[in-house]
């Protein structure tokens, strides 16, 4: 099912297109070695805590040095942020690309301020798009319980930041998650974790809403799923229509939330209740 739109202003339709399931992509391990230190860093530190092992005690990145997957990832977050690879040259694709950018708009690529940019460009976007190599089941890690547990779950003001494909601007805002659970409960970490996972890659945000509530159901098979996501993006505000202030809300919701009014309704009057901690 599509995500449901609500609302929006200035954006372009939905365009489907495949391969952005983490399940269909190629494994992580055939990559990590490949990724710039920072973008690994960060990609660890979405798939688990400091300190946390995975179910075969096996280090992340699958070298042999006699560490626990905890070790691992901990030397991970604390690592320096250093690039390598192609991030090393100064004149690879992506360089060249932005510093044609540069020359076009009438821009000099080599004056003071500008001389880095390129470099810093393709790390940026590196980092931008680091969803694209966390491995799901290392996100989850094993933390699906069993608990006797049949009431509605919700974890809500998710904060996310997340690039358009169309323009490649941000769009930010807050995510809502919530499921019912039929037996099972996933680790309260985890669902900040899905969200970040779909958000650092190139989105649209009916596509993210959708990603997020199909990952919970397939991964816990709940009596249902709701998610909804309110988001400010930048292509409507910075050019285009230019109008500050638009908030664009998807929502997709499965199972009893998509068959039964009252549990409906009762998601979203959880999410107009106001933060205690507000």
């Amino acid at each position: 099912m599509a995500a449901r739109r609500l609302g929006s202003a200035g954006r372009g339709g939905l365009i489907a297109r495949p391969g952005y399931d983490p399940r269909t992509m190629p494994s992580p391990d055939a990559s990590s070695a490949d990724l710039p230190e920072h973008v690994r860093k960060l990609v660890t530190e979405i798939e688990r805590e400091i300190g946390e092992d995975a179910p075969d005690g096996h280090v992340r990145d699958g070298r042999d040095r006699g560490e626990t997957a905890g070790d691992a990832a901990e030397a991970e977050l604390t690592r320096p942020i250093v690039g390598h690879g192609s991030l090393h040259t100064p004149h690879g694709p992506v360089e060249e690309a932005v510093r044609e950018i540069l020359v076009e708009i009438g821009e000099d690529p080599d004056r003071q301020g500008l001389k880095g940019t390129p470099d810093r460009v393709h790390r940026m976007y590196a980092e931008l798009t680091a969803g694209y190599h966390v491995d799901p089941d290392r996100l989850v890690n094993g933390a699906v319980f069993d608990v006797e547990y049949s009431e509605m779950v919700v974890v809500k003001d998710i904060p996310f930041y997340s690039l358009c494909e169309h323009h490649l601007l941000p769009f930010f805002g807050t995510a809502a998650v919530a499921y019912i659970p039929r037996g099972k409960v996933i680790g309260l970490s985890k669902i900040p974790r899905i969200v970040e996972m779909y958000a650092r890659r190139l989105q649209v945000q009916e596509r993210m809403t959708q990603q997020i509530a199909d990952f919970l159901n397939d991964r816990l098979g709940p009596q249902g799923v709701g998610v909804v996501i309110e988001a400010n993006h930048l292509c409507a505000v910075m050019r285009g229509i230019r109008k500050p202030g638009t908030v664009m809300t998807t929502s997709a919701v499965l199972g009893l939330f998509r068959s039964r009014d009252r549990t409906r309704a009762e998601f979203f009057s959880h999410l107009e209740r106001r933060s205690p901690f507000e």
